[in-house]
């Protein structure tokens, strides 16, 4: 008495990988996906290997970590991927508090994200 086994929710042809809770606010990590949308794998990792952003490196990790998915676990033909999706979602928010002078205070707000990247193999037009 198991449950029935979930379908799948990618296509055949498709493999994701997920980073959660990565410490940048959601804006500033977008701003890196929007680099890689629609791209062919290869150009997309050369343009993340020099980006000069900080977050650059754990996108480029988030997308190699797809790449190996669509390899290894979906028999999917590396050289005929392009990053279908990438998108970023909102995580927790840490509340911290910044000393002002008079006594008073202010609030920093230290943001998290997640960043979904979707690969997919593409047909090569002959």
């Amino acid at each position: 008495m198991s449950k029935p086994k979930t379908l799948r929710a990618l296509k055949d042809n498709e493999a994701k990988a997920v980073l959660r809770s990565v410490r940048t606010s959601p804006q500033k990590l977008n701003l890196v996906a929007q680099q890689i949308r629609g791209k062919k794998v290869e150009k997309a990792l050369a343009d993340l290997s020099f980006s000069p952003k900080r977050i650059a490196k754990e996108v480029k990790k988030t997308l190699e970590s797809a790449i190996a998915n669509a390899e290894n676990n979906h028999n999917l033909d590396a050289d005929s991927l392009i990053v279908a999706e990438a998108y970023v979602g909102n995580s927790l928010v840490m509340k911290r508090f910044h000393a002002r002078g008079r006594g008073r205070s202010a609030m920093v707000q230290k943001p998290f994200a997640h960043l979904t990247i979707i690969v997919r193999e593409i047909e090569e037009a002959v």
